[in-house]
Parts: structure tokens; sequence; C-alpha cells
């Protein structure tokens, strides 16, 4: 019996040891795997505690345009005291009037309202900590300031198209918001903030001419690029009219659509440049003295005309400083349909433009082969319908040394730009870039000609399509420029939608008044800015090609 009792005790005493065991060996286990398997996101919680709850947006020198910063709100909360009685101590007229003491333009009728509706609900967002401390001193439970977190655009309006929102459920909206909405809000991203391309001084100069210029000749909108051509960065971008992100309401919520990127326009003689650069670099266009007929041209039951008589004849410089419909055609019948729409396809006019922001509008383009007089239209402006930005990195291509390269919004650091697709030929972008300065000294630009920026571009003025054909009494006026002529580095396009003949433009609708007067004003005010300092004794030579022209015009 004793032995059996011993028996008995020793395997009590080696099952509570292998219990026992098998305990330590589960902690060592876990421990090893905490330690060397399982992440542990324990060990940046103190950091990331001290991170906003979403990235900082910068400018490209690190200015501030969007930040998350914690805020409180005024809320209503009817059920604050348990006991069953009326939420409120004082009557409802003497808290709202003690609220409205404090915020000057709320509307007290609506918070009386509330006050008495037995619902919960905001009063005000984003009250100040010493709003706080004087909505306490009311004595009212039921006025509650809950602690928020806030997104804050410092800079107001400025650059609003370019950044979006951030909505209530903490997600960007329609702009870099929303396309840098994953980067934000990543713990390991949220401590370096996303620097964009813009500069907020030339966005700033930008919006402010363009504000300007509308409101001069009554335009119902506005749009404008500044474009870093050797890098695609997009330095300022401003639609108008414009919306304030810091407070999203009908208006605002109205004017957020983006003529910049969304809206197609056919931008007219604009693209009269683009057209002969395509006929120099296919070799059609050899001999810039050569005359072509000017006179109004019959074509497949259609005649091309020109706004007003030219002469019987014009060489390629003299087209384009008068801005001629007839022999842009003529051109385009010697270089054929075909390379044409090559020519536009590789500068990406027949895509939607190539950008971060998700608002992109897709080109109106005839797909399948171009019969000749679609392609004469084109050719000056017409039956194509692309945005600004499309103008804009077209420009770019064809006064870079004929690189096209996609235009961005993200600061690109330096020796990182993007390669690029070949378009046009060095030596047809060296010759462009003295017929766009010849335009701005002798012709439609003159109005863009900035002492000692050596700017060069071309008008645009272009019909809108509506019922039936086009709307001979709304225009849209554009001019593309690029500057400084002898060694461009930036484009800048200013666009004016539906522009009225006013005493300020001499009662004119083209963009020869309005649009190109835009550029003149801005490009003195952004080129210090761009490290572009006036210089009246520096151009590009003209030398060979001013005996081909006289004494300019056009439209």
């Amino acid at each position: 019996m004793r032995r059996k009792f011993l028996i008995t005790a020793q395997l009590r005493m080696l099952l509570l040891g292998a219990a026992f065991m098998a305990v330590a060996c589960a902690a060592l286990l876990r421990i090893a795997y905490l330690g060397f398997v399982q992440p542990a996101p324990q060990q940046h919680s103190m950091a990331d505690a001290l991170l906003p709850p979403r990235g900082e947006i910068t400018d490209r020198n690190g200015v501030t345009l969007a930040r998350a910063f914690p805020a409180y709100s005024l809320w209503f909360n009817p059920d604050a005291l348990s006991d069953g009685g009326p939420p409120l101590v004082k009557p409802a007229a003497e808290v709202a009037a003690r609220l409205k003491a404090i915020f000057p333009d709320l509307d007290t009728a609506e918070t009386v309202k509330l006050l008495t509706s037995g619902k919960s609900g905001y009063i005000r967002s984003r009250i100040l900590p010493e709003e706080v401390n004087k909505v306490t001193a009311i004595g009212e439970l039921a006025l509650e300031t809950p602690s928020e977190e806030d997104r804050q655009y410092p800079q107001g309006k400025l650059a609003a198209h370019v950044l979006g929102y951030v909505a209530a459920d903490g997600h960007g909206r329609v702009g870099m918001e929303s396309y840098l909405d994953k980067r934000l809000l990543d713990p390991s991203e949220r401590g370096h903030p996303a620097a964009l391309s813009i500069d907020v001084r030339v966005q700033g100069a930008l919006e402010d001419e363009l504000a300007a210029g509308m409101r001069a000749v009554e335009a119902v909108g506005a749009a404008g690029v500044v474009l870093d051509v050797d890098t695609g960065e997009v330095l300022a971008l401003a639609s108008l009219p414009s919306f304030d992100p810091n407070r999203i309401d009908v208006a605002g919520e109205a004017n957020m659509f983006n003529r910049v990127t969304n809206q197609v326009y056919e931008l007219g003689s604009t693209f009269k440049p683009l057209t002969v650069a395509s006929a120099i670099d296919a070799g059609t266009i050899t001999d810039l003295s050569r005359r072509y007929p000017a006179n109004p041209f019959p074509f497949g039951g259609f005649t091309i005309k020109d706004s007003h008589d030219l002469g019987a004849t014009l060489n390629v410089p003299e087209t384009l400083i008068h801005s001629s419909n007839v022999v842009t055609a003529h051109i385009v019948e010697d270089l054929g349909a075909d390379k044409l729409k090559r020519t536009m396809a590789d500068l990406g006019m027949n895509e939607r433009p190539y950008i971060e922001l998700p608002a992109r509008g897709f080109p109106i383009w005839q797909s399948g082969k171009w019969p000749m007089l679609r392609a004469m239209t084109v050719g000056y402006g017409h039956g194509v319908a692309v945005t600004p930005l499309h103008l804009a990195s077209a420009y770019a291509a064809m006064v870079n040394g004929g690189l096209w390269r996609p235009a961005t919004l993200l600061r690109v650091e330096p020796g990182h730009a993007a390669h690029g697709r070949r378009v046009f030929k060095a030596s047809t972008s060296a010759r462009m870039n003295q017929l766009l300065r010849m335009i701005a000294v002798y012709g439609t630009g003159r109005k863009a000609n900035a002492e000692g920026f050596r700017v060069g571009g071309k008008t645009g003025s272009a019909e809108k399509p509506g019922a039936g054909g086009y709307r001979k009494s709304t225009l849209v006026s554009t001019f593309a420029a690029a500057f400084p002529m002898d060694k461009p580095r930036f484009v800048v396009i200013a666009m004016l939608d539906e522009p009225k003949a006013v005493a300020a433009s001499s009662f004119q609708r083209t963009a020869a008044w309005n649009a190109a007067p835009i550029v003149g004003r801005l490009v003195p005010r952004i080129g210090p800015m761009l490290g572009v300092l006036p210089d009246a004794s520096r151009d590009i030579d003209l030398s060979d090609l001013k005996p081909l022209v006289g004494d300019g015009g056009g439209e």
C-alpha cells in the first residue's frame, strides 16, 4: 500500500513538472514569436502619436499648402443632463444671444431652432481655444466642445484646383489630396511633407492676373498654366472662378470644375505654329520665303477664309504674324493629313492630359483616317478640342528642342526629369523659337511683349460650338507663350472663356486684346522669381527673318 502511494505521488510530481515545463515552453515560444516573427507596431506607437493624422502638403520651396491640426467644434447635446429635464438651464433665445456675442456671424434664428428641436447637431465647426473658454463660461452642459482633427489650407483659395480638399470621411477629394490620399495617411510617410511642383509666388501672380483680366472683359471663366519646358513641372495652375477648400459650400462645389485639365476647347490659331513645325520637320517647308496664295480657298464644298483681307500671298513668317487660316490650310495640303495627325498624336492630343489630378478631360478627336478638309481645319485649331494643359505640353515640346514630356504636379529633383519622346528635330525647334518671337514683336502677340523678357507666342480666338454650329457671339481667347526665347525655360498659357467686347479691350474680343495682355503683365512678375531677369541687351537672332515680314497685324 505504501509503495502504491509513493508511485502515485511521483506520478503527480511528474505531471506537475510537465505542466510547468509546457507553460514555460509556451511562454518561450510566444516571446520568440513576438521577437522574431510578429511585427511590433508598438515600437512606433509613441512616434505615431506625435504625428498629424494626415501628412502635410507643401509647395516646391516648403511653403505649407495643406496641414492637419487639432481643432474644436461646438456641438449641441440635448441629452447632456441625465435627470430627464430640459436640456438648457437658460432660455434658448438667451443662450443663442450669448453665442452670437462670441460668434458675430452666427444665425440666431437657426441656432434657436436647433436648441429647441430636441435633436443633437453642430452649431459651429472650427472654433478657437479662447472661444471654447467663452462657451464654457455660458454654463450650459448641453453646449459641448469636442476636440477634432481638422484640415487647414493656410493659403485660402490659392491653388484650390491643384489641392482639392478632405471630405468628412477623412479622405481626399478632387485634387492632389485625392491623388496622394494613401501616402498622406500612411504612418511611415506622414512625417515627410509631400512637395508639389508649384511655386506659391508664381501661383499667386497667375491667379491675380487671370482674375484681373477676367473681370476687365467680363469673361465667364479663365484658365492658366506656367510649365517648366525641361522637366514638365507645373509651377502654377489656375481655374477661375475658384473655391475655398477650407469651407466647402454649394457655390464652392459649383466651381470645382477644372478648366485647365478637365474642359476641352477648340483653341484656334494657337495650333498654327504646331502645324508649321510639323511641316518644317517633315521637309515640306524648306524655304520660309516661299509665298502661298492667301485668297479665300474653296475645298471640299467649304471655303476657308481669313477674318479680313491679308493680301494675295503670304510667306510662312507672315502667315503666323497675320494668323492666316488660308495659308495654314495650303501648308497642311502640302504636308498631308496623315503626317499632321501623327504629329498631334505624338504631342498627346488624342489622349487625356498627363497629370496626377483625377479630373482629366478626354479630347474630341476624330479616329481613323482624317479627310484633308478635317486636317486643314485642325491645322488652324478647329475640329480637335483639347485642354489648356495639352496645349502647354505641346508648346513645351516645340520650344525645348523637340522633346515632349508629361506634365507633373510633383516636384522633380534635379536630373530626374522624365526622358520624354522626340516629336520635333532640334533644328525645327530652334526655327520655331524665332517665329514665335516674331509674332510677339511684329504680330498679334505684341501686347504680351514684356520689355527685356524675350516673350514669344501665338494668339488663338475660337468661336465656341453650340446647337446648330459655331456661336459667333462667344469666343475662347487664348495666348500660348514661352520665355525667354533665346533659351526657352517656361511656357505660359492664358485663356479667357467668353470675353466681352468692352472698353478695357478696345471693344475687341480676340486674344490679341485680352489674353495676350495678361501674359504681358504676368511674365515681368514671375520672371525674377524664376531666375529670369529682364535684359534688353539680349534676344534671339531674327536677322535672317526680318526681311521676310511686313508691319504685322492680324487676329
